[in-house]
């Protein structure tokens, strides 16, 4: 087995997840790859070393060029705001590094398509986080519709909600500013997650409709009172290129929901519906039965499902957060040993870009934009 050498840029939170599953991802899937934790950047040297003496990170650097420029280095993964990634991909495409970005891939789509073009030129393995489509419940429901088991896809109400800024106190923050976030806020933040799993459930969408706006319009900054920049909370219609409609919503001021990533799938022949915060069980509703027998079906997840058994053996114990990062990293290095493109990729994490792009400008201009108008 072949030892790599892993990068991470950032130490927050999504740092901290990332190391976590590469100490594990080998002795979960038995890997062909072995990663090493090499090297850690963060914004300062002292932030970096502190870091890697409590995680195990053999190296640190407060310059995360000097991380990509390591030769122990041979793979990066970016877990920092969206600004940096461009700067930072493109260094490792230069060094010839795969890379594991962190959502979104870019600031807008020219960004985005800018990225992904130069590292599919360069053939280096890439990969976006897209976690929570991978819990084995979320993988399930995507075999159920591709078997066609609820028939064809007509509709799917989706969401992705928390209130990680419901409360008015909360200071401003490189979230809510366009420098430092992006234009987009809870659009930019957690709506990509929910797009992301319409695109994988339902397929490419034709065009959509969208409302945003600002509840809080003012945070204290270390200045006083800023101006919150990006929008709160807000509600998208789609078109999907199959005939199927949607309806999403997203917002960073829900009171009370953590994890509200959910979705409910209608097709010809039934229905399925998944909660991510209960995200050890899928529901499923099959119209062909008997009109006495039809009901919503739950099923726990277990180790007839995918990717279960590598966690645990036994039916309803569960898979959590944790694991979701594991099985990225599995694929992650499954495609730098094969060299083969697996999915999500740039390519992927531009698409779901390029949607949020046009959300903005239906917003901003108060009509039904299509997806081929944003380049």
């Amino acid at each position: 087995m072949r030892e790599l050498g892993i990068g991470l840029i950032g130490a927050g939170y999504m740092g901290k997840a990332h190391t976590l599953a590469l100490r594990t991802v080998d002795a979960t899937f038995g890997t062909a790859l072995r990663p090493t934790c090499a090297s850690i950047a963060t914004s300062t040297a002292e932030g970096a070393a502190e870091h890697a003496a409590r995680w195990g990170w053999q190296d640190s650097t407060g310059d995360w060029r000097e991380l990509v420029d390591n030769p122990a280095v041979q793979a990066v993964i970016i877990a920092t705001p969206p600004r940096t990634h461009r700067d930072m991909v493109m260094a490792c495409i230069a060094a010839r590094k795969p890379v594991f970005c962190e959502k979104p891939l870019g600031c807008n789509p020219a960004e985005s398509l800018a990225m992904t073009e130069a590292i599919e030129h360069a053939g280096l393995p890439n990969m976006v986080g897209f976690n929570y489509i991978r819990t084995p419940a979320s993988q399930l429901a995507r075999q159920i519709i591709a078997s066609g088991d609820i028939g064809d896809v007509i509709q799917i109400t989706a969401e992705h909600v928390e209130d990680y800024l419901h409360d008015p106190a909360l200071p401003a923050s490189w979230r809510t500013r366009i420098a430092t976030g992006t234009e987009a806020g809870a659009l930019g933040d957690v709506a990509p997650h929910i797009v992301n799993a319409c695109l994988r459930l339902v397929g490419p969408v034709e065009s959509l409709v969208a409302d945003a706006h600002v509840v809080q319009s003012t945070r204290l900054g270390p200045n006083g009172p800023e101006t919150v920049e990006n929008d709160d909370q807000g509600q998208m219609l789609l078109r999907f290129a199959n005939g199927a409609s949607g309806s999403l919503s997203f917002s960073r001021m829900a009171a009370g929901r953590k994890m509200g990533y959910t979705y409910r799938v209608t097709g010809t022949r039934g229905a399925l519906a998944f909660d991510q915060e209960d995200q050890n069980a899928l529901w499923l509703y099959d119209a062909t039965r008997p009109v006495e027998r039809r009901g919503f079906q739950k099923i726990v997840m277990g180790p007839a499902h995918p990717d279960y058994l590598a966690f645990n053996q036994g039916v309803g114990h569960g898979t959590g957060y944790n694991e979701q990062i594991v099985i990225e990293m599995r694929d992650f290095l499954e495609a730098i040993a094969t060299g083969k493109a697996i999915w999500p990729t740039f390519r992927d994490g531009y698409e779901v870009d390029r949607i949020i792009a046009a959300a903005l400008r239906s917003n901003a201009e108060r009509r039904w934009v299509t997806i081929g108008e944003v380049a």
